[in-house]
């Protein structure tokens, strides 16, 4: 009996759990069978294969791997279906140890030894196995031409999965691996009309670029064989791979009109939310350009469940994608319609002031729908619309937004309403009677935020005319007590007119310090002013009768 067959026999001895001896000397023994030269070994090895004793198979595994015999892996391979969970991590580590007989199974005829080698292919990544795939999915007299082509899709999109995983200083070999992988496939797919098969097409597109040459010839050739089936992919696949190319064509300034006809004729929920990221908040230059050549979006206004499965940021991206395409300003109004009323808040908002851009009665309508939504973000974006859109009362309705507890929606009424602002109050203050001026100036009091320190300065103006406006204006705008300390100065001025205004002016301000100066003020040369001070004084003690009249 040989040397080996002695070694089989001692693996086939019942071992005992606690027998140390026995490990020892399974693995001394698998490590004789695995060194000699002898290739009786091979058998004895495959016959531990079938072995009950997983410890037994395990070590035979090891042995065989190392071995790297053919015969000996073509046993491993057949067997690989039956024991793949507890086998799979040991080949793991012996990485290539099965390249041999992967790729003879994949040009063989044994559908079993086949469908066990394109697992292994795409467990263990054997990006280098793609030529003889190919080969096979190629042969339409292969028996095993299926699971050859499925196998090419799968390991094209763990590859692209990867190189979208990594960053880029780690993508470097991939770089390598998918330029020979992608250079297979193009060759392949020029050979489409010989060989017919869809899951090349896709592998293809998996793995390439926008800027491939192949695919721009397709895409520029509706005649070639491999056109409809490659545009069939980009308008309904759904891996990650074809995805990012499609959306690639975005950003591309010379992007064939087919690819950007795709862009908008795919409905899957998972590419238009893809689709509406790409776009953002704001398209690029390059993506804005190719959405105006979109005058059709197909799956708006047919599915408003969709729309309603977009969150906010992607409402407001398909806002976006809407005014910067072609499509008909009638059917924009609708999805823009459906928005404002039914949107999440985001979609609602950009909607809202996406409706400056149309007009007529159901624009004005709608705007006013927004007005009245309570959503502070929602009248804001409405605010600065109201007056140019013509709406009866579009003044008044400003005006009532001045008072909104919301100051978003305030400063939006005060920057629609810009023009009433202090200077160009006081610029037109002399050609105003009374009613106007009170009129005008409360709103200058709400819209504009500088008046006070505008008028403050007005106040010490060496213009005499100038002092006397912004008295007057202070006074209508009722800002007086705000700006006291410098009408209190205007009581030394040297222009008795001036000191005569300033004391009548201050019947509003009841403070301890008006009050003392208007006493100084009964004292001044000027018979007017004194008059002044007096009947200001008289209003403060007026008011003050009526405060304690009211709080009896």
């Amino acid at each position: 009996m040989t040397k080996d067959k002695l070694a089989f026999k001692a693996m086939k001895t019942k071992r005992t759990p606690s027998s140390e001896p026995v490990k020892i000397g399974l693995a001394k023994t698998f490590q004789v069978l695995a060194k000699t030269p002898n290739e009786a070994a091979v058998a004895v090895l495959v016959a531990a294969l079938d072995s009950p004793d997983p410890v037994i198979q395990e070590g035979a595994l090891w042995a065989l791997l190392d071995r790297r015999s053919p015969g000996g892996q073509r046993e491993i391979l057949k067997r690989l279906h039956r024991d793949a969970e507890r086998w799979r991590p040991i080949i793991d580590q012996r990485q290539g140890s099965l390249t041999h007989a992967l790729r003879d199974a994949v040009l063989g005829t044994d559908v079993q030894l086949c469908h066990n080698a394109c697992q292994a292919i795409v467990w263990f990544k054997e990006y280098d196995l793609l030529p003889a795939l190919i080969v096979a999915a190629e042969d339409r007299l292969h028996p095993n031409v299926d699971v050859a082509a499925r196998t090419i899709v799968e390991l094209a999109e763990l590859l692209s999965a990867a190189m979208s995983a990594l960053s880029t200083t780690d993508r470097r070999d991939l770089q390598m691996i998918r330029r020979r992988v992608s250079g297979l496939l193009d060759a392949s797919v020029s050979r489409y009309v010989k060989h017919t098969r869809r899951e090349i097409i896709t592998a293809f597109l998996l793995l390439s670029g926008r800027d491939n040459v192949v695919l721009k010839q397709i895409l520029q050739d509706p005649h070639h064989p491999a056109y409809l089936p490659l545009i069939d992919d980009l308008f309904h696949d759904s891996h990650s791979g074809i995805l990012r190319l499609l959306l690639g064509f975005l950003d591309d300034p010379r992007a064939p009109s087919c690819a950007i006809s795709a862009l908008m004729r795919r409905s899957d929920l998972k590419f238009i939310r893809s689709l509406l990221r790409k776009i953002g908040f704001t398209p690029s230059a390059a993506a804005a350009t190719n959405l105006k050549r979109v005058d059709t979006i197909s799956w708006l206004g047919h599915d408003d469940q969709l729309i309603d499965q977009l969150n906010d940021a992607e409402q407001h991206s398909l806002v976006q994608l809407i005014l910067t395409s072609s499509m008909k300003r009638l059917e924009a109004f609708k999805t823009i319609d459906y928005l404002v009323r039914y949107g999440k808040p985001g979609g609602r908002v950009a909607a809202a002031e996406a409706l400056a851009q149309f007009g007529g009665a159901e624009a004005n309508a709608l705007a006013l729908v927004a007005l009245e939504s309570g959503d502070p973000a929602m009248q804001a974006a409405v605010v600065p619309q109201l007056r140019q859109r013509g709406i009866p009362g579009a003044l008044s309705r400003l005006v009532e937004q001045l008072d909104s507890p919301h100051e978003v929606v305030r400063q939006a009424a005060r920057k629609a309403l810009a023009e009433f602002s202090v200077e160009r109050f006081l610029a037109a203050y002399d050609l105003l009677d009374d009613d106007v001026r009170r009129t005008t100036a409360s709103l200058v009091r709400k819209i504009d935020p500088g008046a006070i320190n505008t008028l403050a300065e007005e106040l010490k103006s060496p213009s005499r005319t100038r002092r006397l406006r912004a008295l007057g204006a202070a006074s209508a705008a009722q800002m007086i007590v705000e700006l006291e300390p410098r009408v209190l100065k205007l009581l030394t001025d040297n222009d008795h007119v001036v000191r005569t205004e300033a004391a009548r002016v201050l019947a509003v301000c009841d403070t301890p310090t008006s009050r003392r100066a208007l006493r100084e003020a009964l004292l001044d040369r000027s018979v007017t002013v004194q008059e002044a001070a007096e009947y200001s004084l008289r209003e403060l003690a007026a008011g003050v009768a009526r405060r304690e009249e009211q709080a009896v």
